[in-house]
């Protein structure tokens, strides 16, 4: 693929603090990419390096092939959109929120609105080009920022939290927008974000951040599905679990996690160890199978939630264990709540973090 955008041993420090250390990144033309991290870890402050709004004191930029100087980066701001986790909009008309950076660059009036009815049947916001902008809903509010963005046709498009505490209907939308743009448009987008789940069903990829440096980049795949210390640091992931771990005779390791759930992993462990499985290397069945597979265990649903084609359930086996199948599967097995089932997985699924 295309690289759109490249930062090379970037540093950025605001007085004596350094908030992004030695950092180098590739982003790619037509990608959604995530950055993921703890609070403080620097993603704002890469968006706006990346918006062209910051400076880095140290390191190189490059855009379109074109390494960003002081002559051109006035430029280069006009190719990148930033949309902030706390909107900030006109005390004017939603129309003139969004057409407010085409009427900037002159666009003709014809054209302006023609761009500002895209935009905001897109987020969802037909009919509401008269409506007070401050008096929307926050949630509205953010897609109208949304729009306000989406009208310049930026070659890059950089989202702060973009659904940060707002209701699942508006966040659904944004998030289905994202999509759209990225798959009609193909706009790059790159976006901060706390959200685990969506860490894993948008982008793709994924950047770990934490304290200003990257500690690991990869597809949602890549990311999720073995867990590294770094995303353990700071995510509530499914399926973690600390237990003391002792060798068998036979080689493998059984990790004690409390309340009788003993593991079997394909390792060498003694003592305190945290491990992990993955959602997606769990059988799940309503009878106990014969299997080669070392863990099986009995247990009842205590949690269901619908992900579209797939059903997240949460298995309380002593232990709650998250476990994914398809919504077909769901069906056929006709399960509900506190339905008894059996879930089943490998040592070799077991991972060591």
């Amino acid at each position: 693929m295309t690289v759109l955008a490249e930062l090379r041993n970037l540093t950025q420090c605001f007085g004596s603090r350094i908030v992004l250390e030695n950092l180098t990144l590739q982003i790619q033309e037509g990608e959604i990419l995530a950055l993921l991290g703890p609070n403080g870890s620097g993603k704002t402050t890469l968006l706006k390096v990346l918006a062209f709004l910051l400076k880095p004191k140290s390191g190189e930029i490059k855009f379109q092939d074109e390494i960003v100087t002081d002559k051109n980066s006035e430029r280069m701001r006009l190719q990148s959109a930033l949309v902030f986790q706390k909107t900030v909009l006109f005390s004017t008309s939603v129309f003139n929120n969004v057409s407010y950076g085409l009427k900037m660059r002159k666009m003709p009036k014809a054209v302006i609105e023609e761009e500002v009815r895209k935009a905001l049947k897109l987020v969802k916001l037909e009919g509401f080009e008269k409506r007070s902008a401050k008096r929307l809903s926050g949630g509205e509010q953010q897609r109208v920022a949304l729009a306000r963005a989406l009208v310049l046709k930026t070659r890059l498009l950089l989202l702060d939290e973009p659904t940060a505490n707002l209701d699942p209907k508006n966040a659904s939308i944004i998030e289905e927008v994202i999509v759209t743009v990225n798959r009609e448009l193909k706009t790059t987008i790159v976006m901060a974000t706390h959200n685990m789940f969506q860490a894993k069903a948008i982008p793709h990829r994924v950047a770990l951040i934490d304290q200003g440096r990257i500690t690991e980049i990869g597809t949602s795949a890549d990311i999720f599905g073995r867990l590294s210390r770094n995303l353990a640091s700071f995510a509530a992931v499914d399926n973690t679990f600390v237990g003391i771990a002792r060798i068998t005779d036979t080689g493998t390791t059984i990790v004690d996690v409390g309340n009788g759930v003993q593991i079997e992993a394909a390792l060498q462990k003694q003592g305190e160890t945290s491990i992990f499985i993955s959602p997606q290397d769990i059988i799940l069945s309503k009878n106990q199978v014969t299997s080669s597979a070392r863990n099986v265990f009995k247990g009842r649903i205590i949690q269901i939630s619908d992900l579209g084609s797939l059903v997240k359930l949460t298995v309380d086996i002593g232990k709650p264990f998250v476990v994914q199948i398809t919504k077909r599967s769901f069906g056929e097995m006709e399960l509900n709540l506190e339905s008894e089932v059996f879930i089943v997985f490998k040592a070799s699924s077991v991972q060591a973090i």
